[in-house]
């Protein structure tokens, strides 16, 4: 299929990421083989799943939506480095790169969905409320 989820940078990205995760998964302790490793390894599915499901997703603001979702599983996935360092699993120094790899996908993600804003807004609908505009309605700062 021409122009798939496959082509996107953030897919791509975020599907290598994936692919390291599960490698480093696959290192953890036996003691974590069925917890914090399949924890890992949903999350990392998570962001390539959502990133794919938007895709293929009936219009501009499904498609955000799902993008949304997969920035959480990133986020996710950042907190079980932490729980891996914080355990001694792993080097500090080893989990630096992937958090770096992961907040590219962030980025690449944070540009998708702004191009998916603008593309929404000129087809003269509204854009969904931005995380700040939420925040700001719910008197939070």
């Amino acid at each position: 299929m021409a122009g798939g989820f496959e082509e996107l940078d953030v897919y791509k990205e975020a599907r290598t990421l994936r692919k390291r995760v599960y490698r480093l998964a696959a290192q953890l302790p036996s003691e974590e083989r069925f917890s914090l490793a399949q924890q890992m390894r949903r999350a990392a599915v998570s962001v390539t799943n959502n990133i794919a499901e938007g895709h293929g997703s009936r219009s501009f603001r499904h498609n955000i939506s799902y993008l949304y979702r997969s920035r959480g599983s990133v986020c996710e996935l950042r907190d079980d480095l932490n729980v891996c360092e914080d355990e001694g699993y792993f080097l500090k120094e080893h989990l630096d790169d992937l958090r770096r790899q992961a907040e590219t996908v962030v980025k690449l993600l944070n540009g998708y969905i702004n191009y998916l804003r603008r593309r929404l807004a000129e087809s003269g609908r509204p854009a969904p409320p931005t995380e700040t505009d939420q925040r700001l309605s719910e008197g939070q700062t």
